[in-house]
Order: structure tokens, then sequence, then C-alpha cells
């Protein structure tokens, strides 16, 4: 589902699109108590010219991802574009080398409208080994040294190890999460954003 936040009126209005899974998307609840919703909530109350567009899917991989970006960015013309994909690429097992090539693709197609470019760091369990997560781990900054784009922390870290706020299948935040994720996640973009 694809949910558009929109700010005031600006004399020179910017737009952020996420694309991302359901660790964006707000699984399992309303749209409106998702993290993006209520980071445009907080530019809106500092009155800050951004708005946020969430194109997140839940269930998406970096391959759906590219599929949708086209589009996305035709529609939107995004000054900024934050990906945060590869989380379901990861549970799945798929090769870092698809990852690396899909989420290629998505960040030389944003770059080429324009668009400045942020990537979130994503990180697979333990039980997948420590080779296929030492190659998954190193794809982010690996693409982030190569295409010169910052790499956000990846805010999941920071609250599984709050079993209050993971929903049952240790794998997603509950809504109560959601204002803290907000709130890291500006502290993250904040300086990247002209």
């Amino acid at each position: 589902m694809l949910c558009v936040a929109t700010t005031s009126s600006f004399a020179v209005s910017k737009s952020l699109l996420i694309v991302g899974d359901s660790l964006s998307a707000g699984y399992n609840m309303p749209a409106e108590q998702s993290w993006p919703v209520l980071l445009n909530q907080k530019y809106q109350q500092q009155k800050l010219p951004t708005t946020v567009i969430n194109a997140s899917i839940s269930g998406d991989t970096t391959g759906n991802g590219l599929a949708r970006l086209p589009a996305l960015l035709t529609q939107y013309q995004p000054d900024y574009v934050l990906i945060a994909l590869g989380a379901n690429d990861g549970l799945r097992g798929f090769s870092a080398n698809i990852i690396t090539d899909n989420l290629t693709q998505m960040i030389i197609l944003s770059q080429s409208k324009s668009a400045l470019v942020f990537l979130m760091q994503i990180k697979v369990p333990p039980n997948y080994g420590k080779r296929y997560n030492q190659l998954f781990t190193s794809i982010y900054p690996s693409l982030g040294e190569r295409y010169d784009l910052p790499v956000l922390d990846f805010f999941l870290e920071h609250i599984i190890v709050r079993p209050e706020w993971m929903m049952e299948d240790g794998l997603h935040p509950k809504p109560q999460a959601q204002p803290w994720i907000a709130d890291f996640m500006e502290a993250q973009l904040q300086p990247h954003l002209k």
C-alpha cells in the first residue's frame, strides 16, 4: 500500500521517497502509525519543507523494489531516495551478488534522476552463518563507498533488544516502537537533507 504524507505549501518543497519493505510499511498496523508518517508529521511540526512519500511494501525484495522504482521516480520526481531493502532477500538466502546488483541499479536509476540517495544498512539474523552474514552486511558500506552516499544505521538493531517493542514473530517492531524509529531516522537523515 502506497502512503503519501504531505506537508503545507512551501516556496521550495522537497520530497523524500522511501522504498522499503514491512519494516517501513508499518506491518500489521494502520499506515498512520508507521514511522515514515510520523517522520513526516515531525517535519510538518518543525515547518520543514520536506514531504515524505512512503512507497514501502511488506514482503518486497530488492528485485521488487527495482521493478517498481522507475514508475515511482517518474511519478514523484523525488529530491531524495531512501533505499531500505534487503531484509527479505537475506531471510530467503539470496546471493549477495544478486542483492548488490539490484541495489546498484536502484542507486544508478535514482541518481540519473538527480535524486540524492541514502542506503539503510540491513542485517540478517546470526543463524544464517558467519560467512553469509559477513557477505550480506558488507554490501551496504561497499555501495556507500562506491557511489559516495550515506549509509544509515539499521534501526531494528536498537529495537530488537527491547522485547516489549517487538511483535511475536521477532522480526517486526510494534506500533509502540514507531515514534522512537521516527526520531532515530530524523537524526540520521538531518545532516544530509539540504
